[in-house]
């Protein structure tokens, strides 16, 4: 710990030397076990999952957002990001509409299904170990980004999410904060949250020429309303590497006193970056 920023005891590695990373059939052989283990997982849990849709617009919304479709990402190649808004539209359809009724669990990879050409999915730009590749169904971890955040303003409980280690891209029309995000690689890295409430709730998404736009609704107007804040952001450099660093904290609030009743950490973040920020800590010195 270094004042109010928490830097982690074993610090990300740049790069890895891990053969499945290294060789392509190990990788494959790799990424099929999981698949395997993860329907297998499907098939004997006793948990109930959200499959129902129902049109129409529940009565009262909790939290809306949007993020923008074109982004500057680098020197990425700009066709990956027209061809990530065919795979959005794709995926926004069998999501829009979604009920999540008390006990039922919410997962992406399960009402997505796995991208494919036969599907209609083509390439888009996706993040692999910190580099932007291009792969089928790439760009569709903005709409589990865009789910994740309307969560946090809730009180649904996430039990499933694994983010990037990385940060791969300057700032660019950021209006959320870093380490909010959802990764999502069909089917054995899903986003999932819980109802543990009592009452039901619906997910609306859709598109408009310029935004992905959500939000999440209820059939009862909440007590509470949510928000959300980041505390210690900082960039560091350790040795010869970047690091961002901040923590996300989630704020419970009473409507009729707009008074905060709960404050929780919901996580630190501490990832890779592979930019020279303008400024930053130097903890060599």
């Amino acid at each position: 710990m270094h004042g109010s920023l928490h830097i982690p005891d074993t610090l990300p590695t740049v790069g890895c030397d891990r053969l499945s990373h290294r060789s392509r059939l190990v990788y494959e052989l790799g990424t099929r076990w999981f698949r395997f283990k993860r329907h297998l997982a499907w098939r004997i849990q006793r948990e109930p999952f959200a499959t129902t849709r129902s049109p129409g617009v529940m009565g009262h919304r909790v939290h809306k957002h949007s993020s923008l479709l074109m982004r500057k990402l680098g020197d990425t190649d700009p066709q990956l990001q027209h061809n990530k808004v065919i795979n959005l539209r794709i995926a926004v359809g069998c999501l829009h509409e979604v009920i999540i009724r008390p006990g039922e669990t919410f997962s992406f990879c399960r009402l997505v299904g796995k991208p494919s050409r036969k599907r209609g999915f083509v390439e888009g730009l996706q993040l692999s170990r910190g580099k932007a590749i291009s792969g089928i169904g790439g760009g569709i971890c903005q709409i589990a980004n865009l789910i994740h955040w309307l969560v946090l303003h809730s009180p649904l409980t996430v039990v499933e999410r694994s983010q990037h280690s990385y940060d791969p891209f300057p700032d660019e029309g950021r209006i959320i904060p870093f380490g909010t995000g959802a990764a999502i690689f069909y089917n054995y890295v899903d986003y999932q949250f819980r109802n543990n409430t009592a009452d039901t709730y619906q997910l609306r998404l859709w598109l408009t020429d310029k935004t992905l736009e959500g939000e999440l609704r209820c059939d009862r107007d909440l007590e509470h309303k949510y928000h959300v804040k980041e505390k210690n952001h900082a960039f560091v450099k350790i040795g010869n590497v970047f690091y961002r660093t901040n923590e996300i904290w989630q704020y419970r609030v009473r409507k009729t006193r707009d008074q905060i009743e709960n404050e929780t950490l919901v996580t630190r973040n501490f990832a890779i970056v592979q930019y020279q920020p303008a400024a930053y800590i130097d903890l060599n010195s």
